[in-house]
Formats: C-alpha cells, structure tokens, sequence
C-alpha cells in the first residue's frame, strides 16, 4: 500500500536520484543496501519486474518518517533533465558539483523519494520530522545504481 493511501503518514517533499537505464538495480539489490542501514528502517511492498527494482516502501519510526521509491524511465526523466541542465546554468556550483552536473546530463532513469511525516509526531506544529534517514537512504541508493541525488527545492545535487 502506497503511503499516500495511509492515514498515519502526511506527505512532505519528492527527491531525486538520476541515473542510467543500464544501471538500474535489482530489487535484492535495494533490499540490501536498505538493510545494511540497520534495524531502524522497515522494508515493505518491494515490487519488482523481470528481476529489476520498480518500487519499494521504507518506513523509518525513530526519524518520524518514511518513503515511497519508484522507478521512472523515458520522455519524463529526460524533460526533467533537460530542464534542470537550464536551471544550473544560473547557478554557482562548487566543489565536485560541475562533475555531478555533468554526470547528470547523461541519465536517463530516476528513483522518485516521496518522502512522508508519520501524522502522530507532526504535533502542535513541531518540527519532528529528521531528515536523517532519508539522506541515508538516498546515499545507499544512489551508489548502488551510480546515481545523483537531487533535491530539486533547493536545487541541490547530492
């Protein structure tokens, strides 16, 4: 069941991870390095087609939070792509960014992150949501297909 379909969690923010086709995992190989994070993430509704990963729920109960990860391929990816290429022209990069940017260029698939707030830690309009997990996430998935990590509010490239 997508989170978007339970009441006990609150969506949040999409995050990206680009990479190319060739690359795309196989869903043992999400389950793994998910797994390697530890007891603290729950791992459920891991679909697969012909071996390869297509979507996964995470839930992760001591950052207050949990994801829906699914795969994208084709005309989507590459517009978004195109588009972001644009937008980073105006954007002082630094550090090994330019390599990001220009390892991006050339992706073709994507693992959509939607990330969701359990509803009972989102109380008196606190704050308890951690981003922990979902970068830990975000930074497993992303070396098991050789991908880059997108925030696309900030336009951060991970």
């Amino acid at each position: 069941m997508s989170l978007f379909e339970d009441e006990n969690y609150v969506y949040r923010d999409t995050f990206f991870i680009h990479f190319e086709e060739g690359d795309r995992p196989t869903g043992e190989q999400v389950k793994s390095c998910i797994e390697s994070l530890g007891e603290k993430y729950e791992f459920s509704g891991l679909r697969e087609a012909d071996g390869k990963f297509e979507s996964v729920t995470i839930r992760s109960p001591h950052d207050s939070s949990a994801m829906d990860i699914s795969y994208v391929v084709g005309e989507e990816v590459t517009e978004q792509i195109a588009g972001l290429m644009s937008d980073f022209r105006t954007i002082t990069l630094s550090g090994d960014d330019h390599v990001k940017l220009k390892k991006l260029d050339g992706c073709n698939a994507r693992f959509d992150i939607f990330h969701f707030e359990h509803k009972s830690d989102a109380t008196d309009g606190e704050d308890m949501l951690d981003p922990g997990g979902l970068l830990l996430v975000m930074e497993r998935l992303a070396s098991v297909c050789d991908g880059i990590g997108l925030d696309p509010q900030s336009k951060t490239l991970l």
